[in-house]
């Protein structure tokens, strides 16, 4: 075995431990939090609908390149988060402009805005409270709403396999950046390139 594959075997092994330490962990409760839809406001209780988990994805907004990378990853496993637990992605935008980048990526999931008030500055992931890429478990008995963990996001992180495959090819993360889309224009179009948008 080599060096290499022992620490991957590490890794797993910590990985398991880590999930026994977060599932005997309490919660802090938390206030009942309005966001903004584009359906009108909605309660943090109230989207949990009938789980008594909701998973809260923090996404920095469509200004993120790398946010974009960790919500198209989730939402090819979101049929499955949604057996577990309710899922919301929740991002500064305002509900107009999460529509639109949903609609452009072909994102299931349900949106919120938190417009970067008090929920930004109380549930961030970061310990500076700053508009950052992450995940927050909430958990609902009654009443009352606890957050229960919470994870960071970034490059080479347990939540986006990107980096592991990367990793796997001797790429590091610094060496690659997530884009938008991919498409490069080809020196000529042979149906002329006329009205064509980069």
């Amino acid at each position: 075995m080599s060096e290499a594959q022992a620490l991957e075997y590490e890794l797993y092994e910590k990985a398991l431990k880590l999930a026994e330490l977060r599932k005997a962990e309490a919660g802090t409760p938390v206030r009942d939090y309005t966001f903004q839809t584009a359906s009108g406001d909605i309660a943090l209780s109230a989207l949990f609908g009938d789980k008594d988990k909701l998973l809260a994805i923090h996404n920095m907004g469509q200004g993120c390149r790398y946010c974009t990378l960790w919500a198209d990853g989730i939402n090819g496993i979101l049929p499955h988060l949604e057996d577990a637990f309710s899922v919301v992605l929740l991002s500064k935008d305002p509900p107009e402009t999460q529509r639109r980048m949903a609609m452009n990526r072909g994102w299931k999931f349900r949106l919120a805005s938190h417009g970067g008030g008090d929920y930004l500055a109380e549930q961030s992931v970061a310990p500076d409270g700053g508009n950052n890429p992450g995940a927050v478990i909430y958990e609902k008995q009654g009443d009352i709403i606890t957050r229960r963990g919470s994870a960071n996001f970034g490059p080479g992180d347990l939540y986006s396999p990107m980096w592991h495959f990367l990793s796997l090819a001797g790429v590091g993360a610094g060496d690659w950046t997530p884009q938008f889309n991919y498409w490069t224009r080809p020196d000529s179009l042979d149906d002329g390139g006329a009205n064509v948008k980069d």
